[in-house]
């Protein structure tokens, strides 16, 4: 796995997690959806429960590394 992955790599590397796990869904097209859903509790635990939302933000990007992962299983 590739240690600094953007938050849009970072999204897509979930849903992957997630929807091999999903097979009694493979095929029939929700799949996808499940993947998403499933990396959205995931990224909701850690910045909820872990406190990430607390963490610092970037000085380079000026966001919040998780904070924009759930951008971007929110845009898919």
């Amino acid at each position: 796995m590739k240690q600094n992955m953007t938050p849009k790599e970072k999204a897509k590397h979930l849903i992957e997690i997630f929807y091999q796990k999903s097979p009694e869904t493979f095929g029939t097209g929700k799949a996808q959806q499940y993947g998403i859903d499933c990396a959205l509790l995931c990224v909701d635990v850690i910045l909820n429960e872990v406190g990430a939302k607390d963490w610092d933000i970037d000085t380079a990007t000026k966001t919040n590394y998780w904070q924009d992962v759930e951008t971007e299983l929110s845009l898919l």
